[in-house]
């Protein structure tokens, strides 16, 4: 029987921060391989001796190994999520709330002067397809809530913009009045 303080299993060496590419790769075949004792398991016991363990975990090739498996793996997952995040994006129904012309321009013109807004300027007509466009986008920022679990450049730039498009979208297709602003502001906003 081997002495179980000089001895890692497999799932020791894991637990010390090694993946299994890095065993197969520094640490090679186990030093002792059998039958667990304790209980029956198809699955042979791999024991690697801790002082082996231990000195390679010293040489740069570990670290410089480490660091490669920390980054890849965290790359990976966050690849992962911005995937999941784009999916979902996609594949939301985009609900925009079906107003007549006249109450949507009264909730346009509120919603402009609750933001501390001045008068429209020379183009009154045009400002006011901008506050409606401006209010219902507004009406759907619930829909930003798809973007949680984004965080910093790993894929928030691009999700942001698509949920933007989807968004505007959606207004477009609701209020064709309106569509042509929509357009406009997907063309600035890529």
């Amino acid at each position: 029987m081997t002495d179980r303080t000089t001895y890692v299993t497999l799932a020791g060496v894991r637990r010390r921060g090694w993946t299994d590419a890095m065993v197969r790769d520094l640490l090679g075949t186990p030093d002792v391989q059998g039958r667990d004792p304790r209980r029956w398991s198809l699955a042979p016991v791999r024991l690697y001796l801790l002082a082996r363990v231990e000195a390679v975990e010293r040489t740069p090739e570990f670290a410089e190994t480490a660091a490669l498996c920390r980054t890849s793996a965290s790359g990976a997952h966050a690849e992962r999520r911005r995937a999941a995040v784009l999916t979902a994006i996609r594949a939301e129904p985009i609900e925009v709330p079906l107003l007549p012309r006249p109450e949507l321009e009264r909730r346009a013109v509120r919603h402009r002067h609750l933001l501390g807004a001045r008068s429209p300027g020379p183009d009154p007509a045009g400002a006011l397809v901008r506050w409606q466009v401006s209010y219902l986008r507004h009406a759907l920022s619930r829909y930003e809530a798809l973007l949680d679990g984004l965080y910093g450049e790993t894929g928030r730039g691009e999700a942001e913009r698509l949920l933007r498009q989807r968004l505007y979208e959606a207004i477009a297709a609701a209020y064709p009045s309106l569509a042509r602003e929509c357009r406009r502001r997907i063309a600035v906003e890529r």
